[in-house]
């Protein structure tokens, strides 16, 4: 399914849901109609993102179609940006209720390449992105089962103003480039572990000082920038609102900020200013 990111809009928060981070600052709060996660941002570029995961089992009810995928990336969190490298792990529950499991990875704006590994719920996933220069070294590894995949790709202009560990409902596009975020699949938890990144040649974790870290809710309504049909905004993207309300929060970091977890939510959403 490819996969097109509406990237964050921070959102001033009377009472943030997320709990400080346990290093001891808070991180700021953003909102997102796709992702839940953290973000990382910084005045040098990154060179790398890496995390391990465990592959969440899906709630599908018959009738509902709904998505979720779970990935590491550099770029796409910028309004403005157009480009994003990332691989990970999906999950799709199809209309009669089947849940299919599947690893894949995307250079956006090109739509996103299978990866011909056998993965399930339960299996635990190390993953990783490293840009140098213009080429893309893509690697995943399915720990449970012994099995991985390495590929460098060469894309034109990758982005790498940030860094990002993201649960996310992905996008459905048509041929003609018009996309909907679709309904985010029941999950239950997904924690992250050993999440790390490089930036202006240092390596650190989420919670680094050299970088600014930001938690990323899911929530109906959270908005994101304009990414519409080709000759409206960013080509390729729209700012389709999500087809269901429910959401992912995520937690608070651990104390090194190596870990956290994201959880499902029935609801929520952005409450209408009066």
């Amino acid at each position: 399914m490819p996969r097109r990111p509406i990237a964050v809009l921070a959102v001033a928060l009377a009472a943030a849901a997320i709990s400080a981070p346990a290093w001891g600052r808070a991180a700021a709060t953003e909102t997102s109609s796709n992702w839940s996660g953290y973000v990382v941002t910084a005045a040098k570029s990154f060179s790398a993102v890496s995390a391990t995961w465990v592959v969440p089992r899906a709630t599908c009810t018959a009738g509902n179609t709904a998505s979720v995928a779970t990935w590491v990336g550099l770029g796409g969190d910028s309004e403005g940006s157009g480009s994003l490298e990332q691989i990970g792990s999906e999950l799709d529950c199809s209309a009669s209720g089947k849940a299919t499991y599947s690893l894949w990875y995307e250079l956006v704006p090109a739509a996103s390449v299978p990866i011909r590994l056998a993965v399930a719920p339960g299996n635990r996933v190390s993953a990783s992105v490293r840009v140098a220069g213009t080429k893309v070294i893509l690697r995943i590894a399915n720990l449970t089962r012994g099995t991985s995949f390495a590929r460098t790709l060469t894309t034109a202009a990758p982005d790498t103003s940030s860094a990002e560990w993201i649960v996310e409902a992905p996008s459905a596009c048509d041929a003609r480039g018009f996309c909907r975020t679709v309904s985010l699949a029941s999950f239950g938890k997904v924690a992250f572990t050993n999440a790390s990144a490089t930036g202006g040649g240092h390596a650190g974790t989420i919670s680094d000082s050299a970088w600014t870290a930001a938690a990323v809710e899911l929530v109906s309504g959270g908005g994101g920038p304009s990414f519409g049909p080709p000759g409206f905004g960013d080509p390729g993207f729209d700012d389709a609102s999500p087809t269901s309300s429910a959401g992912a929060v995520p937690s608070a970091l651990t104390a090194h900020g190596t870990a956290f977890t994201v959880a499902w939510r029935q609801s929520v959403a952005v409450e209408s200013a009066v």
